[in-house]
């Protein structure tokens, strides 16, 4: 076990394990029908880009593969060493990556936080996209402040959104990472954009956070509905 640890911090694994992840994925994507929610879910984003797209944790390994090749988009990814395999597999799918992530306290508020923010907001004003989990660290379905804020200081909406596949294997894990598989049916879905005034106070932040909980949570029923409702002839 130790030497499979000790072989995992590698960087060439890690490389590895992500490019083989990229091309999985890929592979999910190009086997998988998908329907969308609205139909027109990517002409009305690309009126609004660049855009902040906001996932679930766990819920968000098909992200990358349902960009079109033309959307500019980077994602923020943990500064973990897990993270570097996300990174890796991202990168190879033709996303960019910003390394941080946020806090239980509201925001991303310590050192490699700050930069990650502003690196987010420096991509928005650039015309790129920015693709995110929505969650406090560790605790799953409760969104964070860190989202509001970008929105905030970007002036660029928020779009809450899910992917989901009828074949698929659910970790018992904190977020419940979903492993999405070939072959089956898919489905994405993207709620109401939210937008957050520039004058926000920490009550319309408050209330804003709440907004996109409830609109991420019926994009994810909806999603899982799509993909798991009987099929008429079968």
């Amino acid at each position: 076990m130790r030497l499979w640890r000790q072989i995992g911090r590698q960087r060439w694994a890690k490389v590895t394990i992500g490019v083989v992840a990229a091309e999985y994925l890929r592979f999910v994507g190009l086997t998988t029908r998908f329907t969308l929610e609205p139909a027109d879910i990517y002409a009305r984003g690309e009126r609004d880009m660049p855009i902040i797209l906001a996932f679930w944790h766990g819920q968000h390994l098909l992200a990358p593969v349902a960009r079109k090749i033309e959307h500019k988009v980077n994602m923020l990814v943990s500064r973990h060493r897990d993270g570097e395999v996300n990174a890796v597999a991202a990168q190879r799918l033709g996303v960019g990556t910003i390394r941080g992530s946020g806090n239980h306290g509201g925001g991303f508020v310590h050192k490699a936080g700050v930069a990650a923010f502003q690196a987010m907001l420096d991509s928005l004003a650039a015309g790129h996209s920015i693709a995110l989990s929505a969650d406090v660290p560790k605790v799953a379905r409760v969104a964070g402040l860190g989202i509001v804020k970008l929105a905030r200081a970007s002036g660029r909406p928020i779009y809450p959104s899910a992917i989901a596949t009828s074949r698929r294997i659910v970790l018992d894990n904190w977020d419940r990472t979903t492993i999405n598989l070939p072959f089956g049916r898919g489905a994405g879905v993207a709620a109401e954009p939210l937008s957050v005034p520039a004058d926000a106070d920490d009550a319309a932040l408050e209330a804003a956070r709440r907004l996109l909980e409830q609109r991420l949570n019926a994009a994810t029923r909806r999603a899982y509905e799509l993909v798991d409702k009987p099929q008429r002839g079968v």
